[in-house]
């Protein structure tokens, strides 16, 4: 059990648990980008340096959670395939086809990550493993889960939530949300969560 099932934090899949094995596991990157390629997971643990970042991942349902998370940076990910300069925007896309758009200036918060491990551990497939985003500046929908496929884009793509009423750049808003660390509801005064 990992430390997410662990505090019993919430699993939100609507299409379902995705089980995709590391050795099977692929990303494509793509769209105006200078080195669009396909990599294992294998490839993205070689070719990048890792990091651990400390940062909370909050639900627009009403949650957050505050976790080690382990993986590629954004910035050292945008280093080394180089998007084109008309390049506005990046879908991510999961392995059961959900999308999901963002600014890439949303994108250039320090803890912006591709992750695949969690307090030291696998990121579980219920959670989103081998591989999903963490976007803390963001609501959680907009950290792809089960993430295979990252485009480059110079127009904007409503992704699966966007196209049901959720907001379009995600940002979060200031209210109250559940601290499933401490098991208490705690005030945020939005972006990301840093007062706990």
């Amino acid at each position: 059990m990992s430390s997410l099932s662990a505090l019993k934090t919430p699993i939100f899949a609507v299409e379902g648990i995705l089980h995709i094995t590391p050795a099977d596991y692929r990303l494509e990157v793509c769209g105006l980008v200078e080195m669009p390629r396909i990599f294992s997971l294998k490839e993205l643990k070689t070719l990048f340096t890792a990091q651990t970042i400390n940062s909370r991942l909050t639900s627009v349902s009403g949650w957050s959670v505050r976790a080690d998370w382990h993986g590629i940076l954004w910035k050292d990910f945008l280093d080394k395939v180089r998007p084109l300069p008309e390049a506005r925007y990046v879908l991510f896309t999961s392995a059961g086809d959900y999308t999901t758009a963002v600014w890439l200036p949303d994108l250039a918060d320090s803890k912006s990550m591709l992750v695949w491990e969690v307090n030291g551990q696998p990121l579980e497939d219920e959670y989103g493993g081998p591989v999903r985003m963490i976007i803390p500046n963001l609501w959680g929908y907009k950290s792809c889960k089960w993430l295979t496929r990252i485009q480059f884009l110079p127009r904007y793509e409503t992704g699966y939530w966007e196209l049901r009423g959720y907001s379009h750049r995600g940002q979060i808003e200031p209210g109250e949300t559940f601290d499933v660390n401490s098991q208490k509801w705690r005030l945020i005064s939005g972006g990301e969560v840093t007062e706990f």
